[in-house]
């Protein structure tokens, strides 16, 4: 697997450090794509859940999120995902680099 641009420190005392980090991790477009997919059918698996009362939906929302970001990372990115060594700081990093995408700070 190719290494990180940025290296990995042992740990991180901010998002704010985290975050560079973990945007260079996901540096491939199909990748980033899937983690935005993953995270838009998080929201909409959540709202129908609510909304229909159905809570059953809500244990989809972990194989949604994840799945497609894994997907992402073992066959596009080559690199194995932050969720396994940060799993807070990641999972914050999905919705940051989401936004950022929505909002036109990264590339979509």
């Amino acid at each position: 697997m190719p290494a990180s641009s940025t290296p990995e420190p042992t740990r991180f005392r901010t998002f704010a450090e985290f975050y560079p980090y973990y945007l260079s991790e996901h540096q491939n477009d199909t990748c980033r794509r899937l983690h935005y997919a993953g995270s838009s059918l998080v929201i909409i698996l959540l709202l129908y859940s609510l909304l229909s009362g159905n809570l059953w939906w809500l244990l989809a929302l972990p194989i949604a999120g994840y799945g497609f970001a894994w997907v992402g990372h073992f066959f596009f990115e080559h690199n194995k995902p932050a969720t396994f060594t940060h799993p807070f700081y990641s999972f914050l990093g999905d919705w940051v680099m989401l936004r950022d995408a929505l909002t036109g700070r990264i590339r979509f």
